[in-house]
């Protein structure tokens, strides 16, 4: 009866006897598992839930912060992964789970994982859009250059600066590029470039080397300040195949820093070869215009007006003399045509006024009255009469009258 007694455990105790048991094991104490993430959760806590299963069984899976602190991605339902840590139970809930320390997603790498998840994060918000670029300046008086001072790059940008255009400042602004301290350096030396606007335009990047090299300017953080900035920043980064997520924020990309020396600056002897052609295109045209301008001078010149002032009036003094001759010719030819015009109206009222025929022996008798008289039945005898002749009047009393050769007295009258 005391034996039987002595294995009776509580639940807690038969919870801890069962976690020693697999504690003791020694494959499961630094065990690696492979499966598909679901019910994946974060908590306030920082702490990381989630389920590993396949096709035929699940597994409870928890990352404490610390361990999550280390992770280079996120977690995501759905994703494949492979995990590392140590099979134990969790003596209040008497379920066993895998504690795990690390997780790598299967078939590509955490940092590759991590990168493609930040860029599409990003590229939701719009960090990437062409609308948020700044122009660079064409001539900038001040670069700011966001680097470390130990690496070889600052130097052949210096070199390749000081080359290409002396007139620009160079402000160096150290920085670590490298480790978990770089991150918030490089973000900071952009937010402090901004506050005091050091320069008219910012550099900021590193010579090549490995992903994990090159990951500070991968980081969100490093984005962001970059995206803020309000003075243009380029971004150079690694060699030609290297992209980083700081070269989509940036306004502009180069591919080495040395490259980012080149952009950022125009080449003095390039511009003074502009400059020379521009000059001889200048000159080239002002001496055209100069040719031109004398040519129409010496035509001007030549002009009669110019050699003899007095032509002017001259020639319309003139034209004046030949338009009065004209004038006084044409009134003579009219006013001749005129007079042969009067001569001939004259003569034809002349051959039909009856003073020509009185002239040849007529005369014209008016009675009392004035009227013309054209019969002599027309006065009566004793009546008055006037007689005009070719030349004077005379005074006249019908005696008689004679009708068709006839005589009358005035008794008998027809």
């Amino acid at each position: 009866m005391e034996q039987q007694q002595q294995m009776i455990f509580s639940v807690s105790e038969a919870n801890g006897f069962i976690k020693a048991l697999l504690d003791r094991v020694p494959q499961l104490q630094e065990i690696y598992v492979r499966g598909e993430i679901s019910n994946y959760k974060l908590y306030p806590s920082g702490h990381h839930y989630f389920t590993l299963k396949d096709a035929e069984g699940a597994l409870r899976c928890v990352m404490f912060r610390g361990s999550a602190s280390r992770l280079r991605f996120r977690p995501e339902n759905g994703m494949k992964v492979i995990v590392f840590g140590r099979i134990s139970v969790f003596p209040r809930d008497g379920a066993y789970q895998l504690y795990v320390n690390s997780l790598t997603a299967e078939g590509v790498g955490d940092l590759h994982v991590a990168f493609e998840q930040l860029k599409e994060k990003l590229w939701k918000e719009g960090l990437f859009d062409a609308a948020h670029k700044k122009p660079l300046p064409r001539y900038p008086g001040t670069i700011a250059v966001i680097t470390s001072s130990a690496g070889a790059a600052v130097h052949d940008m210096l070199r390749i600066l000081n080359a290409r255009w002396p007139l620009s400042k160079v402000v160096l602004l150290p920085v670590r590029v490298q480790g978990a301290e770089a991150p918030p350096e490089i973000a900071g030396a952009l937010r402090y470039a901004n506050r005091w606007r050091v320069a008219d335009v910012i550099i900021t990047g590193r010579g090549g080397g490995s992903i994990e090299d090159l990951w500070a300017f991968n980081d969100e953080r490093v984005a962001r300040a970059i995206y803020d900035s309000e003075i243009p920043v380029i971004s150079a980064v690694g060699h030609e195949p290297d992209v980083t997520i700081s070269d989509f924020v940036a306004d502009a990309r180069a591919s080495t820093p040395s490259n980012a020396a080149e952009i950022v600056v125009p080449d003095q002897n390039e511009l003074r070869r502009r400059l020379g052609v521009l000059s001889g295109r200048m000159a080239h045209s002002e001496r055209a215009r100069l040719d031109a301008l004398h040519k129409r001078m010496t035509e001007l010149a030549r002009k009669r007006v110019l050699t003899d002032p007095t032509a002017f009036v001259s020639d319309k003094r003139m034209l004046l003399d030949y338009t009065r001759r004209n004038l006084v010719s044409a009134a003579q030819r009219q006013q001749g045509e005129r007079a042969r015009r009067f001569a001939t109206l004259c003569a034809a009222l002349d051959a039909l006024s009856p003073l020509k025929v009185l002239a040849r022996g007529y005369a014209v008798a008016r009675a009392a009255d004035g009227s013309i008289l054209k019969s002599a039945a027309e006065a009566g005898v004793g009546d008055c009469i006037d007689v005009t002749l070719g030349s004077g009047t005379l005074d006249c009393v019908v005696q008689a009258r004679h009708l068709g050769g006839e005589e009358h007295d005035g008794t008998h009258e027809l």
